[in-house]
């Protein structure tokens, strides 16, 4: 898993700040005038408009054709290769080059992800689940940890490893999360189990459709399944869109510099960890919808904040307090869903639907992030849009029933 979580910890402290110091102007596309930030929150919006439409084809395929190694893979080459040409990235005369292989490694990071979730069913019995994948993402978190680090020092110290300036480091930075990615997805290639493949039909291929439509039929007879998920969607937009866009915002509006970003990733890795536990402690006492419902005040709370801050002391704060409610209510989304579904129920079409609504939140987030900051041009409306997402999503979790320890409740 380390190569996996790395990708997205290297990209949020450092692709940001190396993006606005060589493209700081803004840019003309078809007659659309489009600020750096804007550009960058569309690029990761474009990504996962991509990601979405693949999503069900490729849980189709993973579930379907037998070729769960080969794409593993196939995604994995995408993401690594594309992540190591941004080492190319040098000033505005590639901003193209650097924004295309932007988001095709996301999607190949995305599109990996999907293959290697869908493994843990073959290789560990269902008592193991959560042990494994607990270990899985402890490891990804290590390793992450470690390479940062690396290029935190190679940044600081340029000099001792022949670099002229800090940015140089940084970009050889985006070549050795390539080489580590790649590297060590080998030895995971290595020991899973190898592919049984079945011929490619259009069966396969339509199947991953065929669980979302099940799943939706399902769910609209559910009022209570509906509201949970339309909050889901409204403040995962806000979640996801902070995780990506975070950096971003400190980078432009505060002059934070790359080793700055880093410092603030590994906070938000470590912090996020506690969160997680504090929060799984809160719901398993008092229930997961009012643990959720404090976390989105909290979140709400930290737009406000980012809003007004001028202060980086100030946002070392904020971040702090993302990395508290970050790991918590994704961790705590995902268990309460399981409660609202029934034994009886289809669990893979119902996640697969989760699964597809969390990549249009990230779609509709960024998006909304970005189309503020072109329209006013001041990041802070940005997050003043956040925020109200954050205030949907509490409305309707208001209206959302989840069960509470020792207490029963039947909802339809």
């Amino acid at each position: 898993m380390g190569q996996f979580s790395l990708f997205p910890c290297h990209f949020n402290s450092h692709f940001p700040n190396i993006f606005y110091s060589v493209y700081t102007g803004n840019h003309h596309f078809r007659g659309i005038q489009f600020t750096n930030a804007a550009l960058y929150s569309f690029a990761v919006t474009f990504s996962y408009v991509i990601i979405a439409c693949l999503s069900p084809i490729l849980s189709g395929i993973a579930d379907y054709s037998g070729r769960r190694k080969f794409f593993l893979h196939m995604f994995t080459l995408i993401g690594s290769i594309a992540c190591m040409i941004l080492y190319l990235f040098k000033g505005e005369p590639q901003l193209w080059l650097a924004t295309t292989m932007f988001i095709l490694a996301t999607v190949g990071f995305s599109g990996s992800l999907v293959f290697y979730d869908s493994f843990l069913p073959l290789i560990v019995t269902e008592d193991r689940y959560n042990s494994v994948s607990a270990k899985g993402f402890t490891y990804g978190y290590i390793g992450s940890v470690i390479l940062l680090i690396a290029i935190l020092l190679m940044g600081n110290k340029p000099e001792w490893f022949g670099f002229a300036d800090s940015q140089g480091a940084y970009r050889l930075g985006f070549l050795m999360v390539g080489i580590w990615w790649v590297g060590f997805a080998q030895y995971t290639l290595r020991f899973l189990p190898k592919d049984k493949r079945t011929a490619f039909t259009e069966k396969i291929i339509s199947n991953g459709f065929n669980e979302l439509k099940k799943a939706f039929r399902q769910v609209w007879q559910n009022k209570n399944i509906v509201m949970f998920l339309t909050s889901y969607f409204f403040y995962s937009a806000g979640v996801q869109t902070v995780i990506y866009l975070a950096t971003v915002f400190a980078s432009k509006e505060l002059g934070f510099e790359s080793t700055e970003l880093i410092i603030i990733v590994l906070l938000l890795q470590l912090v996020a960890i506690v969160g997680a536990y504090l929060f799984s402690l809160l719901g398993n006492v008092r229930g997961n919808r009012l643990s959720i419902m404090i976390m989105l005040v909290i979140w709400i709370g930290i737009c406000i904040g980012a809003y007004y801050t001028q202060s980086k002391s100030f946002f070392y704060f904020l971040a702090v307090m993302v990395g508290m409610v970050m790991g918590g209510i994704q961790s705590l989304s995902r268990a309460s869903f399981s409660s609202l579904i029934t034994e009886k129920s289809d669990t893979t079409s119902f996640f697969s639907l989760m699964d597809v609504i969390y990549k249009g939140a990230i779609v509709t987030g960024t998006f909304l992030f970005g189309l503020a900051e072109n329209l006013t041009g001041n990041m802070r409306n940005s997050v003043l849009v956040l925020g109200c997402l954050f205030l949907i999503g509490l409305f309707f979790m208001q209206k959302t029933w989840l069960p509470v320890p020792n207490q029963k409740h039947q909802s339809g």
